[in-house]
Formats: structure tokens, C-alpha cells, sequence
């Protein structure tokens, strides 16, 4: 059973801005400490094994200056690599291109923090419509998953059990929660609070909406 309210507080999520050449970009970082050293947190997130147990199945060359595919989901190619401790790569789904980095340190009082942090432009368009709970409620599942291959010993997790656990009341109650904690990432940042508190409210109805079923031919 997963504890909603212990995952949920276990993260830090913050927003920000940087300036790149093509202009303003917004700033996404979220982070969570696992007990875990840092040499195995290390192998979970840059072996396409242990990736494809608790995130998706990747393919391609995960070395500097290789592409990468997740199946169903954004590819890019890796920029930088520091082992065990940061890597950086774009991150390309469709037309768009934003750029992810991930940082890894040992915590003083044991365990390992993981930092990633996501930078991308973002239409105002966009931002006004679903703010930064867009791409921050799937980085928290997707930290979910690594806290469940983790505490499993490095076993896969369950993609079918999570799929239903996603639609259950808790899985909902998960996603509502991620998407109101992003909104307050958000108003911390600057964004005015009825504002962001209508875009989380579209992302939560985003995420947890059931699709209607195909009528039977």
C-alpha cells in the first residue's frame, strides 16, 4: 500500500527562470532523498535496465553525445556526464526541445538526494492554462516509481498494478495533491494565486479524467 501523504511530502518542488539565447525559460526543479547509496541510485537512473524498472524501456546510446529514446514518451540526446554524480541531456517530445539535469549527492544524515531539474520554454499560453503541474505531476509519479524499484530491492515494478493503482481514489488522491503542491511552487515564484490555482485545477482534471470507452461495434 502506498503511503499518499508520505510520498507526497517526501518531495521538494520548486520553480524558477533562467535566461537562455532564445529568451526567458521557466525552471522546474524537483528532488527527494532515497536510502540508497549513491553508487546504486546512480546505476538506477543511467542503466537502461534498471530505467526500464521503474520509469520506461529506453533504447539508443546513453553515453555523451548518443541519442536515447523512452518508448512512448520524449527522446534527446545526452550532453554531459559527470558519474556517479550529474548527467545532462535535452529532452524532445514532438516539436518541442526543453533540457533536463540530474544531480546526485550523499545526504549527511544518510541516503541520497536526487535533484532534476527541467528547463524549458513554455508559451503563455500554455503556462496560463495548466502552469508547471503539466510536466510536475508526471515527474512525481515517475519519482514514485524510483522510491517503489528502490525499496523493492531493484525489482521491476508492476506497470499493470500501477496503471490501476493511477485510476484508483488513491492514485487520484496522489495526482490532486502533486498538482496543488505545484501550484504552490508556482505562487512562491510569483504567479498570482487564483491564477495558479485555476491551472492546477485544470492539470488535475487533466490527469485524472477516465477516457469514455469506445462504443462496441
Amino acid at each position: 500500500m502506498i503511503d499518499v501523504n508520505h510520498e507526497i511530502n517526501a518531495v521538494r518542488r520548486q520553480m524558477g527562470s533562467r535566461v537562455l539565447e532564445a529568451g526567458e525559460a521557466r525552471v522546474q526543479t524537483i528532488s527527494r532523498v532515497y536510502d540508497t547509496t549513491l553508487d546504486d541510485l546512480w546505476e538506477a537512473v543511467t542503466n537502461a535496465d534498471r530505467i526500464a524498472r521503474w520509469f520506461l524501456p529506453v533504447s539508443g546510446d546513453l553515453r555523451v553525445g548518443g541519442r536515447y529514446q523512452l518508448e512512448g514518451n520524449a527522446g534527446g540526446t545526452v550532453e554531459r556526464c559527470d558519474p556517479p554524480k550529474s548527467y545532462a541531456a535535452t529532452w524532445e517530445y514532438g516539436d518541442q526541445v526543453s533540457w533536463i539535469e540530474v544531480r546526485l549527492d550523499s545526504e549527511p544524515t544518510g541516503g541520497t538526494r536526487f535533484e532534476l531539474e527541467h528547463v524549458a520554454h513554455v508559451s503563455e499560453e500554455f503556462w496560463d492554462q495548466f502552469g508547471p503541474g503539466a510536466t510536475g505531476v508526471g515527474w512525481d509519479l515517475g519519482l514514485l516509481g524510483l522510491g517503489m524499484h528502490l525499496a523493492s530491492g531493484g525489482e521491476p515494478v508492476d506497470r499493470a498494478e500501477v496503471e490501476a493503482w493511477s485510476g484508483s481514489a488513491e492514485g487520484r488522491e496522489f495526482i490532486t495533491l502533486s498538482s496543488g503542491r505545484w501550484r504552490d511552487a508556482s505562487v512562491e515564484a510569483g504567479t498570482d494565486p487564483a491564477q495558479a490555482q485555476a491551472a492546477a485545477e485544470r492539470t488535475t482534471g487533466f490527469y485524472t479524467t477516465v477516457p469514455e470507452e469506445s462504443p462496441a461495434e
